[in-house]
């Protein structure tokens, strides 16, 4: 079968299974489930591979809600990832519930280019994307090795074949003061809320002198119990974000200067703990995006020749960039303007807008994929272009 005949057929078999692509895509985005617990998202994106002759290993990396599907053997080998955690309080407001769905219905599709080329097709699913950086986890204990290729599809306001997601790190920051009364005897206190206060101040002040693109950014936690004492204690979350792995570790050393200047203006001492998840900046992989451009644009979308999304957000998708050949795209499935992590985009996720992106977004991903099966060469400059960036 010719490549154009076999995206046809491809085309035609995601859509046969519409309907139950559609009714899992809903099913997942109305029982939203937050990181590390999405047992009822893997379970049905399990049982559906299974039923489409996937071979089924749940519980990978030592995580409980990830799992990788096979169909296939040999090379190449083709990963196609699949995220399935909710926010808290605005549930699937991120629509990760389209990149599961979009993700087994390419895999499913794929394998019309597995009976003529051979090869392999992959469904990793990725729990815990936004709280806790679940691909980090499963990258440092070895679950990319041996794949060629990694897609995966997310939904946005745009079509775009690349993305801009930058390098980022937590950092928890602790003040500890001395309480005392706020009008008798103020004097034999330490404020540790003034503490983070200025804290704060400094971080607006280094923003006028860092890259525009950087971002900090950050909570308090803890702030006082009453306001006639002194507060004794307060806590903070900030994450720290750079365009680049260098320029992150260049900015975070400045970002905790304003804390030390805090700490030494008030008198309150100061702990601090950078996360031991960083998620790398993402490295688009230039031939493979071109590659899912054609095959979007195929299906009737316009997407913009090499303009990267500029979201600037942060995904653990970056870690698996600097491992494995990837790409990151998105799916337009709301208007301009609306944003991520919202009430409206949660909406969109589960609208007629959203299930028609995931199933282009599935064609898409399921004729590239055809492409790289198809074309040994295609293949291999995936691989010189990821060497060549190493």
């Amino acid at each position: 079968m010719g490549i154009d005949d076999l995206k046809n057929s491809i085309i035609a078999a995601i859509e046969s299974q519409r309907s139950q692509l559609i009714e899992l895509c809903l099913n997942i985005h109305a029982n939203p489930e937050l990181g590390l617990n999405e047992v009822k998202a893997m379970e049905w994106l399990t049982a559906y591979l299974q039923q489409s002759g996937f071979s089924i290993e749940k519980g990978i990396a030592g995580l409980n809600t990830a799992f990788r599907a096979v169909y296939g053997r040999g090379k190449p080998v083709i990963a196609l990832l699949a995220e399935f955690d909710a926010l808290p309080d605005i549930g699937h407001a991120c629509g990760h519930n389209i990149i599961a769905a979009a993700a087994v219905g390419a895999a499913v599709g794929s394998k019309l280019a597995l009976q003529d080329y051979g090869g392999t097709v992959m469904v990793l699913g990725t729990p815990a994307e936004e709280l806790h950086g679940g691909k980090v986890m499963m990258a440092d204990r070895g679950a990319f090795q041996d794949i060629d290729v990694a897609m995966m599809v997310h939904p946005g306001v745009r079509d775009a074949a690349t993305t801009q997601a930058l390098a980022c790190q937590n950092l928890e920051i602790e003040f500890f003061g001395k309480a005392a009364h706020a009008a008798a005897n103020p004097e034999a206190g330490i404020n540790a809320l003034e503490a983070m206060l200025i804290s704060f101040n400094a971080i607006n002040s280094l923003r006028q002198h860092i890259r525009s693109s950087a971002r900090v950014h950050g909570i308090i936690k803890e702030s006082g119990q009453a306001a006639n004492i002194v507060p004794a204690y307060t806590s903070g979350l900030f994450m720290v974000r750079a365009e680049d792995d260098s320029y992150l570790d260049e900015l975070k050393p400045r970002v905790l200067d304003c804390f030390k200047g805090a700490a030494l203006a008030t008198g309150a001492r100061l702990e601090y703990k950078w996360g031991t998840i960083r998620y790398g900046a993402m490295r688009n992989n230039m031939t493979l995006a071109g590659l899912f451009r054609q095959n979007m644009q195929l299906l009737g979308r316009q997407v913009l020749e090499a303009e990267p999304y500029t979201a600037l957000g942060s995904t653990d998708m970056g870690n698996v960039s600097r491992i494995v050949p990837s790409i990151h795209p998105f799916v337009a499935i709301a208007p301009k303007g609306v944003s991520t992590h919202s009430i409206e985009f949660a909406r969109a996720a589960a609208s007629e807008s959203g299930t028609r992106g995931m199933l282009d977004a599935a064609k898409a991903m399921a004729m590239t994929a055809a492409d790289l099966l198809a074309s040994p060469a295609l293949s291999a400059e995936v691989k010189a272009e990821f060497d060549s960036n190493g």
